[in-house]
């Protein structure tokens, strides 16, 4: 019953930015880790960013400097804003949340289409 509402994705040429959210509803544990992953075309999914209840984040090299994760406690919402976008950004992206009780159990959204034109 906990379900992951992605949006914010779109068609914007190289340098532009988006800002993609993910609410959050049902039962989550309250220490939990938001992420954000995506899925190229012809590639596996890949971690871009995660963070942690607390606020500590995580990214993945190649976006590091461009993107920004952040997240909402109170709204249950995480978000990426994504600035100096470039064609390889081009993936579905997928936003996660994961906490432990026990077991890890996670959740996934639906992904959203980001393409970025060079």
């Amino acid at each position: 019953q906990v379900q992951l509402v992605e949006s914010g994705g779109g068609l914007v040429q190289a340098g532009g930015s988006l800002r993609l959210s993910c609410v959050v509803s049902g039962s989550t544990f309250s220490r939990n880790t938001m992420g954000w992953y995506r899925q190229a075309p012809g590639k596996q999914r890949e971690l871009v960013a995660t963070i942690t209840s607390s606020g500590i984040t995580n990214y993945v090299d190649s976006v590091k400097g461009r993107f920004t994760i952040s997240r909402d406690n109170a709204k249950n919402t995480v978000y990426l804003q994504m600035n100096s976008l470039k064609p390889e950004d081009t993936a579905v992206y997928y936003c996660n949340v994961r906490w432990y009780q026990g077991r890890y159990l996670e959740f996934w959204g639906q992904g959203t289409l980001v393409t970025v034109s060079s």
